[in-house]
């Protein structure tokens, strides 16, 4: 597994970044390609569950996740339970004077980094749009 850790400055303070990028259902508003749905639980404590389909139109894959820590407005740490994507992820936010910063960790195998890493930075730039908006 290769260690990506992009991040993206936003304009907004942590707690409205915080609560933009842990806004599963309009997270297809800002990453690619992907649709995110709270399938058990709140969606904001661990041991919730969500589903992302990723892909364009039926084509494309289902990853499940299970969140394993939540740590309002700075920490959501995930873990990959189905089959074709595992490991886990964190979405970090960190406050930067009046702004913040979003970091996404994520374990991806070798060689889907290099696909993968693009497809991060590309959302990363739209939800630095999209959390400066949020409301």
């Amino acid at each position: 597994m290769t260690r990506l850790e992009l991040g993206v400055r936003v304009d907004a303070p942590a707690p409205v970044t915080w609560a933009a990028v842990t806004d599963w259902a309009r997270q297809g508003e800002w990453m690619l390609l992907t649709r995110v749905h709270v399938v058990s639980g709140d969606g904001r404590s661990a041991g919730s569950s969500l589903s992302a389909f990723t892909g364009l139109g039926p084509v494309g894959f289902t990853d499940t996740m299970r969140i394993t820590a939540w740590e309002p407005p700075h920490r959501c740490a995930i873990e990959h339970t189905g089959r074709l994507v595992t490991g886990t992820a964190e979405f970090r936010v960190v406050e930067r004077g009046a702004g913040s910063e979003f970091v996404w960790v994520e374990d991806v195998p070798w060689p889907l980094a290099l696909a993968f890493a693009p497809g991060v930075r590309w959302s990363l730039h739209r939800f630095a749009s999209f959390a400066r908006e949020y409301h």
